[in-house]
């Protein structure tokens, strides 16, 4: 994707994105219709849907060609990556959004050819925008993070870690995982995997694991994260499949090749 093209993809996207986050201010407090899909953990609601067609909408009006991946099942039947593809989460953290009222994202990321050159994640109720283009580095709002180039030991990091590895068959020991928490300074779960990824981008979090998530929950944070230096992969280590579901850990270089080899590996069932 040449500059123009990808300056043009970005000014709509970031517009998107802003009015939608508005609109879900705005409405924050309406009432709303909710639902669940997997399993009664696992909501939907009607701001998710309206928010999902409203992309829907701006992208296939403005870039007929495009095409979209989004939680919601609004997009199209994607089965490569070929061409330009949108993969949109239109609320990561609906259990946050209907019970907290905060600490949820819109999730924005753009890949062609199977490349990703525009990650945007917006935390719509503190009105923080993270923001990426391809080989141009990772902003919070106006601010360009630093790229994670310091050294960085697990002692003295904060690991985001979603506790689903605590239940029964699982792909991990969790004795292992239970050294792992107890290794680091601390761990956190903040609801939202884009956030998280964010948080990781920032520099809130060192590292960020998960037993699973699909590709509208990882896609726009991988490049965010990529933006800065760090690596996600599996929990292998492999490459992400980036239109399966897969495992993810994400990271600091540094913290990402302890937990992998001294942790991870060990912890595979």
């Amino acid at each position: 994707m040449n500059k123009i093209t990808q300056d043009k993809i970005y000014n709509k996207a970031k517009e998107w994105i802003l009015e939608a986050g508005k609109t879900i201010r705005t409405k924050i407090n309406d009432p709303i219709e909710i639902g669940s899909k997997s399993n009664p953990n696992d909501l939907v609601t009607s701001m998710d849907k309206n928010t999902e067609k409203y992309f829907l909408e701006k992208i296939k009006t403005t870039f007929p060609e495009h095409l979209l991946i989004g939680e919601e099942g609004f997009g199209d039947d994607v089965k490569t990556l070929d061409g330009t593809v949108w993969i949109i989460d239109p609320i990561d953290g609906t259990m946050n959004f209907v019970q907290q009222k905060r600490n949820f994202a819109i999730s924005v990321a753009i890949y062609y050819n199977g490349v990703g050159e525009i990650g945007l994640i917006y935390n719509v109720m503190e009105d923080e925008l993270y923001s990426a283009k391809r080989g141009e580095g990772a902003y919070k709002n106006d601010l360009k993070l630093s790229r994670l180039a310091q050294p960085a030991i697990l002692e003295e990091s904060v690991i985001g870690l979603n506790h689903l590895w605590l239940c029964e068959n699982r792909l991990v020991n969790e004795k292992i995982m239970q050294e792992l928490v107890k290794t680091a300074r601390g761990s956190r779960t903040y609801g939202s995997a884009a956030l998280e990824f964010a948080f990781v981008a920032e520099g809130v979090l060192e590292g960020y694991l998960t037993m699973g998530l699909s590709p509208w929950d990882f896609a726009a944070g991988m490049i965010l994260v990529h933006e800065v230096g760090g690596v996600t992969t599996n929990i292998a280590g492999e490459p992400i499949k980036m239109l399966e579901r897969n495992s993810v850990f994400t990271g600091h270089p540094d913290i990402h090749q302890r937990i992998l080899n001294d942790f991870l590996i060990k912890a595979k069932k």
